[in-house]
């Protein structure tokens, strides 16, 4: 009597067995997708909710901008974020997004945030196709407008100034543009001066040359 209930109780289980055992599987996959991801989240900035969360919504994954209007923060210099960030709570930059959110941190959380985004590695502007006319007039520019004094031999940026490889074609575009009129402006005044006697076509070439190169880590 006792092995043919023993028989039925395993004949059942094999049953179940078949009949259940792939979304048991699959639920046991999925808890440890979760342990996993949530072990990543943990490691890339401690527990949740971490600071940088509110930027990937604009500024992409670890701040990899998918959007060419959007800046990409990843391997930006720590005191080029940190600098803009003050500027737009302070009102001396002006962005209806920026603005707000930037008036709502305080100087740790600025910190922070500049400190995290500087030790991501930037990844290529993939979603730009350059128009190879404008990008080769472009690259010209930039050479011999000697850009890389300031912004580095890869153009990636250091203390005040930001890296320019890999950013995004639109947002470039529009900060060489506010330069030039006047609405945005730093400390060198060099900026201003450089977009004021630039053509809005060479903007747009350098803008395109800016937007294909690759970020190269120093």
């Amino acid at each position: 009597m006792k092995k043919l209930i023993l028989a039925a109780v395993l004949a059942i289980a094999a049953i179940l067995l078949v009949i259940f055992g792939p979304d048991l599987l699959d639920l046991y996959r999925l808890d440890r997708y979760i342990d996993a991801s949530a072990e990543a989240y943990q490691a890339d900035g401690g527990p949740w909710p971490h600071v940088n969360d509110v930027c990937f919504g604009c500024h992409g994954v670890k701040g990899n901008s998918l959007h060419q209007g959007y800046p990409s923060l990843a391997g930006q210099p720590a005191v080029y974020l940190e600098t803009q960030l003050h500027n737009f709570a302070s009102g001396a930059r002006s962005n209806p997004n920026m603005g707000p959110l930037a008036m709502t941190m305080g100087d740790a959380q600025i910190k922070e945030l500049a400190d995290y985004f500087s030790k991501v590695t930037p990844a290529a502007n993939g979603y730009f196709k350059p128009d190879p006319q404008l990008r080769g007039k472009g690259q010209q520019l930039v050479t011999t407008g000697n850009c890389a004094a300031c912004h580095g031999a890869q153009l990636m940026g250091h203390d005040q100034f930001p890296r320019l490889a890999g950013q995004g074609y639109d947002y470039t575009l529009a900060q060489f543009d506010a330069f030039a009129s006047g609405t945005r402006s730093e400390p060198t005044g060099m900026m201003k001066s450089i977009a004021e006697r630039t053509s809005p076509e060479d903007r747009k070439a350098i803008a395109n040359y800016l937007a294909s190169l690759e970020p190269k880590q120093h």
